[in-house]
C-alpha cells in the first residue's frame, strides 16, 4: 500500500470537514447535495465516455487502485542483480546464466539476458529493450490523462451545475431565501474543485512518479546487460549503474567508495 496516497487523501478529506464542522457539526450536511453530485460525477463520466473507447475505461478503476497499491522499483535491487549476473558471466561464460534464469523474477531483465544467451548482437538487445521501454511509458502515459482529464471534466461540470442552479433561482426568485439558494448552487463548483484537485490531479502525478521511477529501473537494466554482453568488469558495471541512483539513495559502502 502507498502510505502517502491514503494518508494524504484522508487528511485532506478530514481537514476539510473539520474545518466545516468548526462553525457546528451539523453544518456538514449543508454540503451535501444530491442533484450536485449527479451533475459533477454523471456529467464527468460522460464525457470521458465520448473521449476515450469505453474498454479503455475499463482501466480507469486500475489506475485508481495502483496509486494506492503500487510496488516502486528499486533500482538496487535492479543493479545488485545485474552486477551478480555480471560475476557469473566473467567467470563461467555468458551462457552460465542459463542456470541463473530462475532467480531473475523481473519479466524485463529476464527477456534481456534471454536474449543475451541466446547469442544476439548488444545493438540488437538495446534496440529492443528500448523499444520495449518506449511502449511501457506510451501506455503509462496514457492511462495517466485518463485520471487527467477526468480532473478536467470535474471543475467544468461543477461550474455547469451551478449555472443550472442560478438560473433556476432567477426563474423562481425569492429575496427572503436568496442566501441559502446560492449556497446551494455554489457547490457542485466546490464539488468540482475538490475532485479534480485532491483525489484525481494528485493521483495522475502519483502515476507519473511511478512512471519514472520504473522506466529509469529498466534503462540500469538495459545499460548493465549490454556491459555484461561486452564482457565489462562487475565493479565498472556497479560503478556505472549507480550513477542512476541519487547520492542520497546509495549504499553506505557505496558512497565510501
Amino acid at each position: 500500500m502507498d502510505r502517502a496516497s491514503v494518508i494524504g487523501i484522508i487528511l485532506g478529506t478530514v481537514l476539510m470537514a473539520a474545518s466545516v464542522m468548526v462553525n457546528g457539526v451539523s453544518k456538514i450536511f449543508m454540503f451535501y447535495d444530491t442533484a450536485s453530485v449527479l451533475i459533477v460525477l454523471g456529467g464527468a463520466s460522460a464525457s470521458m465516455l465520448v473521449s476515450y473507447p469505453l474498454s479503455d475505461l475499463m482501466v480507469l478503476w486500475t489506475c485508481l487502485k495502483k496509486t494506492l497499491f503500487n510496488h516502486k522499483e528499486n533500482p538496487i535491487e535492479a543493479i545488485t542483480l545485474i552486477v551478480s549476473l555480471a560475476d557469473t558471466a566473467r567467470r563461467e561464460g555468458l551462457l552460465s546464466l542459463e542456470n541463473r534464469m530462475q532467480d531473475i523474477e523481473d519479466p524485463f531483465i529476464a527477456g534481456g539476458v534471454r536474449m543475451a544467451i541466446d547469442g544476439l548482437a548488444p545493438e540488437i538487445v538495446e534496440a529492443v529493450m528500448n523499444t520495449e521501454i518506449d511502449a511501457v511509458n506510451a501506455r503509462h502515459l496514457y492511462n495517466r490523462s485518463l485520471l487527467s482529464n477526468f480532473a478536467k471534466y470535474a471543475p467544468a461540470f461543477g461550474m455547469i451545475g451551478t449555472l443550472i442552479g442560478l438560473i433556476l433561482m432567477m426563474a423562481d426568485f425569492d429575496p427572503a431565501s436568496i442566501g441559502q439558494a446560492m449556497a446551494v448552487c455554489l457547490i457542485t463548483t466546490l464539488y468540482g474543485a475538490i475532485l479534480s484537485n485532491l483525489y484525481f490531479l494528485p493521483m495522475a502525478d502519483k502515476l507519473g512518479f511511478l512512471n519514472d521511477f520504473e522506466i529509469r529501473t529498466k534503462e540500469i537494466a538495459v545499460k548493465g546487460i549490454v556491459a555484461i554482453q561486452a564482457g565489462e568488469n562487475p565493479r565498472v558495471i556497479k560503478q556505472k549503474l549507480m550513477t542512476y541512483v541519487p547520492p542520497s539513495q546509495r549504499p553506505e559502502e557505496e558512497e565510501d567508495a
